[in-house]
C-alpha cells in the first residue's frame, strides 16, 4: 500500500514531466473510481493544462489551469507515463496528452481518480492532517499536545497527521523506543522529538531511494527501499538489533505492530 513516501516520489516525478502539458482525452475503464459521472468527468478535464504536482499523505494533487485532479492508489496501483504502443496489460483509466504520451493508472483496490473546482469542497482531502514532512518540532509537539489516545493510532490517523501507515510506522516507534500501545499524554518531551526524528529520518530515508521496493514508480522501475532496511517490522522471532530480545508481532487494533519487548516497554521506565 503507498504511504506518504511513495506518493511524495509520484508527486515529484510528475511534476519534472508533467507540469506545462495539456491533456486532450481520457479513456475510463472502471467508471466507479471517479467521483463524477465518465461524461461530466471528462468535459471538466479535456483540454486542461497541469500546472502543478503536489502530494499532501497519500493524496497526489494536480493543479489544472481550471480545478484540481486529485489521485489516491488506495491498497495499490501503478501510474506510469507511456504511450498507446506501450500500454501496460492492466489500467482503470487513462488520461491522454496532447503531445502523444498517456499516463496510465491501475488500482488494485480502493483507488481513485477525482476532479474538483475547489479542494475545500473534496470531502476526504480537505480533512487530512498536515503532512508529515511539513511538520517542524514544534508543530508536532502541538499536534501531540492535551491528546489521550494511543501513539500509533493517532500516528495512523490521516485527519490528525497525513502520510503515515503502518509499513513505515513501526521502525519510528522502535527507533524512540515507543509501545505502540503508549498513551500521548504520557511521553516526554525527548520521546516526542525521538519519535518525530525517527519518523523523519526513515521516510526521508524512503524517498531519496525512490520508496518502496514493492512500488512502482512514473518510470515503471521499483524503488529502492526494501525490507533490507526494517530493524524490527515484519521481523518476528529474530533478534531485536540493540538488545538481542526476539521480536514479536502485537495485535494494535486493525493492524499489527512488530517490537522488542525490552526496548519498547508499555510503561515508561521499565
Amino acid at each position: 500500500m503507498p504511504e506518504l513516501p511513495e506518493i511524495a516520489v509520484f508527486a515529484r516525478d510528475m511534476q519534472r514531466e508533467l507540469a506545462g502539458r495539456r491533456i486532450s482525452g481520457i479513456e475510463v475503464l472502471q467508471p466507479k473510481c471517479l467521483n463524477l459521472p465518465e461524461g461530466e468527468f471528462a468535459a471538466a478535464i479535456q483540454g486542461a493544462r497541469i500546472l502543478e504536482v503536489t502530494s499532501h499523505g497519500k493524496w497526489i494533487k494536480a493543479a489544472l489551469d481550471d480545478g484540481w485532479l486529485l489521485f489516491n492508489l488506495g491498497m495499490g496501483g501503478e501510474v506510469l507515463l507511456t504511450d498507446r504502443e506501450h500500454l501496460p496489460e492492466k489500467y482503470r483509466l487513462i488520461l491522454d496528452l496532447e503531445d502523444g504520451a498517456s499516463l496510465a493508472i491501475n488500482f488494485w483496490w480502493f483507488g481513485s481518480v477525482h476532479y474538483v473546482h475547489d479542494l475545500e469542497t473534496h470531502q476526504q482531502v480537505s480533512v487530512l492532517g498536515p503532512d508529515f514532512m511539513s511538520l517542524t518540532l514544534d508543530d508536532f509537539r502541538g499536534l501531540l499536545h492535551g491528546k489521550r489516545g494511543g501513539i500509533k493510532s493517532f500516528l495512523l490517523d490521516q485527519k490528525k497527521v497525513a502520510g503515515i501507515g503502518n509499513v513505515y510506522v513501526q521502525d519510528p516507534l522502535f527507533k524512540a523506543r515507543l509501545h505502540p500501545l503508549r498513551t500521548i499524554n504520557t511521553l516526554s518531551d525527548a520521546e516526542i522529538e525521538a519519535l518525530w526524528q525517527a519518523l523523519r529520518e526513515v521516510l526521508q530515508q524512503s524517498i531519496d531511494l525512490g520508496g518502496s521496493h514493492w512500488e512502482q514508480q512514473l518510470n515503471g522501475e521499483h524503488g529502492q527501499w526494501d525490507g533490507s532496511y526494517f530493524q524490527v517490522a515484519y521481523r518476528e522471532g529474530q533478534p531485536c538489533p540493540n538488545c538481542g530480545t526476539a521480536v514479536v508481532k502485537l495485535k494494535t487494533g486493525s493492524t499489527s505492530t512488530h517490537i522488542c519487548p525490552s526496548c519498547q516497554a508499555l510503561e515508561p521506565g521499565q
